[in-house]
């Protein structure tokens, strides 16, 4: 039974005070109607107008008026630390892959192919796990479902 039904989304910064929380993964902050378990184990309905990317420390606003707050889950990340990340981000956002890009190290979801392309290029790899907040794309905030480059910018093109 669901204890809950949440239909929007208060982003970060713009509520103060939550009664629960949802602990969440990257992929699992993409929704739009989805059961969700709180921290007290209670049954949370997300039905949102449209597909949407939470973030970390945005709120469920509740039918009644009440917020559960969402909290990146720890998930297996990798890690990567080099003399100079700057070409080895271009490499990373060539290939569209979300990451969590910080002075001195970037964090993507595992990927062999990547993480050997990275090693080769001098870089340290490793596994940690933590909470993943990738940057919200080119295009705009958060990510879109699929991947496409036609009327979302304004250029269709191939790769």
């Amino acid at each position: 039974m669901v204890s809950f039904i949440s239909q929007s989304v208060r982003p970060a910064g713009a509520w103060t005070s939550a009664f629960d929380v949802c602990v969440l993964t990257y992929e699992e902050r993409f929704l739009r109607r989805k059961l969700l378990l709180t921290a007290h184990e209670d049954k949370l309905l997300v039905d949102l107008p449209k597909t949407t990317s939470v973030d970390h420390g945005d709120a469920f606003e509740l039918t009644d008026g009440r917020l559960i707050e969402v909290v990146a889950a720890h998930e297996d990340l990798l890690q990567i630390t080099a003399p100079s990340l700057l070409p080895l981000v271009w490499h990373i956002g060539n290939r569209h892959c979300p990451a969590q890009l910080e002075p001195d190290r970037v964090l993507i979801q595992p990927d062999h192919v990547i993480r050997k392309l990275m090693e080769r290029r001098g870089a340290t790899v490793t596994q940690v796990s933590e909470p993943f907040t990738p940057e919200g794309g080119a295009y705009g905030h958060g990510r879109t479902q699929g991947h496409s480059h036609g009327n979302d910018h304004g250029h269709d093109h191939d790769h």
